[in-house]
Order: C-alpha cells, then sequence, then structure tokens
C-alpha cells in the first residue's frame, strides 16, 4: 500500500453471494478474476437450484478453474490463493484452495508470509469457545504480531465475516470492532516491544 493510496480502496476481500466471499492474498489483478468466476458460479447455481450454494461445493468449483489453468501451456497459474467463508445450509465453512487447484476445510487458516506464526498462535485461540468479536480481536493481535514495521511496507488492516453477528452475511467487519481490534492490537505489540527493550541480557556461561 503506497501513502497516496486511500484507504479501503484497494481491498483484498470480495462479496461472491450473501452468504459466501473470498480472502484473495497474492496479485490482486487474480484475485479479482478468480472473485468474479465465484460470482458466476453463485449466481448459476441459484438459477439452477433456487437456492444458495453450500461452501464445500462452492469450493470444489473453484478448486477446479483453479486447477484448470496448470493443465494446458497456452494459461499461466494464477498468482494468488483464495480463502473461502461461507455460512449456507452446511453451517459456518472455511476452505483455503491454493494456486495447483487443491483445497482442504480449516477451523483456522493463514497464508501468505510469517504464516508459520501465525499458524501456531491461531492453533492456541479456543476457536470453538470464543465468539466472532472475540476473534476478531485476536486475530487482529496475530496480524500486528507477524508485521516487522522496520522491514514490512506500509500496510492496512482488512477484516470480513460471515456469522450469526452479521445475520449470516458475508460483510466487512464493522467499523467500531474493526477500530477497537485493531487499537488494542497496535496497544499489545508496542506493550511487548517495549518489555524486549527493557529485558535484562541473557547470561552466558564463562568460558575456562
Amino acid at each position: 500500500m503506497g501513502k497516496m493510496l486511500v484507504p479501503g480502496s484497494n481491498r483484498r476481500t470480495f462479496a461472491v453471494d450473501a452468504q459466501a466471499g473470498v480472502g484473495t492474498p497474492g496479485l490482486p489483478a487474480d484475485g479479482r478474476q478468480v472473485a468474479n468466476r465465484a460470482r458466476a458460479e453463485c449466481a448459476e447455481y441459484r438459477k439452477s437450484f433456487g437456492m444458495p450454494i453450500e461452501g464445500k461445493i462452492l469450493a470444489d468449483r473453484l478448486s477446479l478453474f483453479l486447477h484448470t489453468y496448470t493443465v494446458y501451456w497456452s494459461l499461466r497459474p494464477f498468482g494468488c490463493c483464495v480463502l473461502l467463508g461461507s455460512y449456507a445450509d452446511d453451517g459456518p465453512q472455511l476452505y483455503m484452495i491454493d494456486p495447483s487447484g487443491s483445497s482442504w476445510g480449516y477451523h483456522g487458516c493463514a497464508v501468505g508470509k510469517g504464516k508459520q506464526i501465525a499458524k501456531t498462535e491461531l492453533e492456541k485461540l479456543p476457536l470453538g469457545k470464543i465468539t466472532c468479536a472475540e476473534a476478531i480481536k485476536a486475530i487482529a493481535n496475530i496480524i500486528y504480531t507477524v508485521h516487522d514495521p522496520t522491514k514490512d511496507k506500509i500496510w492496512e488492516l482488512e477484516m470480513s465475516w460471515v456469522s450469526d453477528a452479521s445475520n449470516r452475511r458475508f460483510q466487512p467487519v464493522p467499523k467500531e470492532l474493526l477500530q477497537e481490534a485493531e487499537e488494542a492490537a497496535k496497544k499489545a505489540t508496542a506493550g511487548d516491544d517495549k518489555a524486549k527493550e527493557t529485558a535484562p541480557p541473557a547470561a552466558t556461561p564463562m568460558e575456562e
């Protein structure tokens, strides 16, 4: 994100149906193409069956779409992964689809730079016991923990959800909740950095 860019004008999360949406880390143009394909799949399913598409079916169809671009020499693979969130008749679903077309279902998932640290932190969360609002704050804290302000470029925190709190509609997290989560994450990160600076140096054994 550049300093002259208007906040919120380069989104990476897209609603593809009332109950489903995707996040597309990677090349922005490729992510928008995948989102458009997802919208087409959702619209076609509604037209054919008169009901919202289930998360598993949408994940399978997007997987086939991405895989097709790895088969033919005249096409190139997509330069993005897909995080698919859905809350249809099959309940809340989360899938990750990689550029090869492989897909997996998750309770919590992270991709991109720093994903291993983020996954480790996600595994510590009691995901089946906390509310979505609590999860938003925890995830914001993880994202700020992973980013290194001295090395990473200027970035913007973007979060969307689909849950009972949003009436099972995929939409951006309310600004008030997002700001609250972001401020708490910044304070926690600043506190950790200050603790590291004031911590005494580790003692080393003396050589004889």
